[in-house]
């Protein structure tokens, strides 16, 4: 099979445990792109957050954020865009949840938090999109895409996913990107959704397109194409999902840059 697009997640894939790209990885990409392969971005971030990658990189491709509840072209226009209802998001704005868990909510092109939280730290050291630090109640004709909540216990985040589910049956997709991070989305929307329209509009076949993906927020992405797979360093609950998908070496051995390697004979 000749591939024609590559789909990367980010944190945990393409960058490095400084969430960073290497040098190596870029020269890999760089390579696989001159071969007149496509290659696509689907991450968790907001579109705001991917500058860093995007300019490093030299893409001048379409990009997909917030879990595929957004779709921005090279130029930054808008292509596809979905929301959380408003009244939902008000309810999670409201809900109770336990010491430790922090509140975020992205906006089209905000990120609003409610108190400072350190260990956001190394993921924005690059970027120039910065949260806000507001009373989320106080927010007004609210567009959100996306709200998540960060937590170090996994367990309190796995009973709020719980209760969240309880709370709106059926309306929501929720996942975790990480095992600190729990996210909520539009129901139906994911990377796996985003990557279908995406392709559509460049007349490439599913079949023809790999991912590369560690989080459970890539699971319909990794379902959807014609060959995904998983990082070393992925979540066991992915693994368990695609028992049959092949795992590849971690982010922090540069696992995505050698598969591709091997895969485009670049060697």
């Amino acid at each position: 099979m000749k591939y024609k697009a590559i789909i990367s997640d980010l944190d945990g894939t393409l960058l490095n445990s400084e969430h960073e790209v290497s040098e190596y990885t870029k020269q890999v990409i760089e390579k696989v792109i001159n071969k007149g392969v496509k290659f696509f971005i689907a991450t968790g971030r907001h579109h705001e957050d991917i500058d860093f990658v995007r300019n490093g990189l030299n893409l001048d491709s379409i990009f997909i954020t917030s879990n595929g509840c957004r779709i921005h072209d090279k130029e930054k226009n808008k292509l596809i865009g979905h929301d959380i209802d408003e009244e939902i998001v008000r309810g999670l704005i409201n809900l109770d949840i336990e010491e430790g868990i922090h509140k975020n909510i992205y906006m089209e092109n905000e990120w609003y938090i409610e108190k400072e939280n350190d260990y956001l730290d190394d993921f924005v050291k690059d970027s120039p999109f910065l949260y806000q630090i507001t009373d989320l109640k106080t927010l007004e004709n609210i567009k959100s895409p996306k709200v998540f909540f960060l937590s170090l216990e996994h367990e309190k985040l796995v009973d709020l996913k719980e209760k969240i589910e309880k709370l709106y049956p059926g309306k929501l997709n929720i996942t975790f990107s990480l095992d600190t991070c729990l996210e909520v989305m539009p129901k139906g929307v994911s990377k796996g959704y985003a990557i279908k329209e995406v392709l559509k509009r460049h007349n490439i076949s599913l079949e023809e397109t790999i991912a590369f993906g560690d989080g459970l927020n890539d699971l319909e992405m990794l379902q959807t194409v014609g060959k995904g797979y998983i990082m070393g360093n992925a979540h066991d609950k992915l693994i368990k999902e695609l028992p049959n998908h092949e795992i590849i070496g971690p982010n922090t051995e540069e696992g995505l840059a050698k598969k591709l390697e091997e895969i485009f004979d670049l060697k």
